[in-house]
């Protein structure tokens, strides 16, 4: 039985011309989006802003499947007293929450990272799904140099995650695994697709050991890119290709539904890709998004932190929501941006 809610919850996640948006930014990183606008952090300020996204019914319905929360957010009540999951499981979006307890130094592997909080993950997986949480994500960090990741940080990442990943199954909430190749750095195209193919060959061995059950599990990986920092950037149809190249290769069938992070790439950028790789088709998982800076962007700038310009950002989130569901299905097309 448990086994089926998972794979009705993971499949709800990925119907047709729907993702996820990612609004799991902790304080600090939200603190850092809301100076970029000139705009105070606060308690009540972060549930407006959030609350302004949760309400904008068009991109709520038709393309945001679920939204990815941050303690606090859960937890939290609209400016009417309606409980910000319960707005957003009105308009058809599932809750989910993030658990990890961030990357960390790895310990005798300078430069590289872990991520932690499998300490009582158990008893807080609980508490989740009490307050209505039908999925969460743990993301590991995985820095590309000549020589990294390292095999000893590939392992303990995979490792957590897929302990993380049962811990959600035994809870009812569908894990979403996150082994997030970092753009950052001058490595070519072709080491990005090296070091991925690794993680997720390594990820997919622990979540066997683990007893996951892959049915009930969503990938949220990163796109075969170029380095930010070489000269040599691989074209949209290039990342697709070479994308769809390693997943075909490294992403078990059973899997449900990939759901990328955009990792750093302009909006437009992040729904080119994406479309690109469903235009090729022929896939046997959905492949769509989770974004998270690539849908709030916009928004974030039209709101600027002002009541009277909550109409404008709700239009700038429901076309980015659009035009990410569009391409999604293989439909987007860049005139459509207007």
């Amino acid at each position: 039985m448990r086994k089926q809610v998972l794979e009705e919850i993971a499949q709800a996640m990925v119907a047709d011309g729907q993702g996820i948006l990612a609004a799991d930014e902790s304080t600090g990183t939200i603190k850092k989006r809301f100076d970029s606008i000139n705009a105070t952090s606060t308690e009540d300020s972060r549930r407006d802003y959030r609350e302004m996204l949760f309400r904008t019914t068009e991109a709520m319905q038709n393309n945001i499947s679920g939204v990815i929360l941050y303690d606090e957010t859960i937890r939290q009540k609209a400016a009417d007293g309606t409980p910000l999951t319960e707005i957003m499981v009105a308009a058809g979006a599932l809750p989910g929450i993030k658990v990890d307890a961030g990357a960390k130094d790895l310990a005798g592997h300078p430069g590289e990272m872990v991520t932690e909080g499998l300490d009582g993950l158990r008893e807080r997986l609980s508490e989740y799904h009490q307050l209505g949480a039908k999925f969460a994500k743990w993301r590991a960090v995985l820095n590309i140099t000549d020589n990294a990741p390292s095999a000893a940080c590939l392992n303990a990442n995979t490792h957590a995650l897929a302990r993380y990943a049962a811990l959600c199954q035994e809870a009812e909430i569908v894990p979403i695994v996150e082994p997030e190749v970092i753009m950052d750095g001058s490595h070519s195209v072709e080491r990005c697709y090296e070091v991925t193919s690794a993680a997720l060959t390594a990820l997919y061995e622990q979540l066997a050991m683990q007893n996951v059950h892959l049915e009930g599990t969503i990938l949220k990986p990163n796109m075969i890119v170029s380095g930010t920092q070489n000269a040599v950037q691989a074209d949209v149809q290039q990342v697709a290709e070479m994308t769809l190249d390693c997943f075909h290769k490294c992403v078990p069938q059973a899997v449900p539904g990939i759901v990328f992070l955009s990792g750093g790439q302009s909006d437009e950028l992040a729904t080119a890709h994406l479309d690109a790789m469903n235009k090729i088709g022929n896939l046997p998982w959905k492949l769509s998004f989770s974004y998270g800076r690539a849908l709030q962007a916009a928004p974030l700038k039209a709101w600027g932190g002002k009541a009277e310009n909550v109409a404008e950002a709700q239009a700038a989130f429901a076309h980015r929501a659009k035009m990410n569901g569009l391409a999604a299905l293989g439909q987007w097309d860049a005139s459509l941006e207007g």
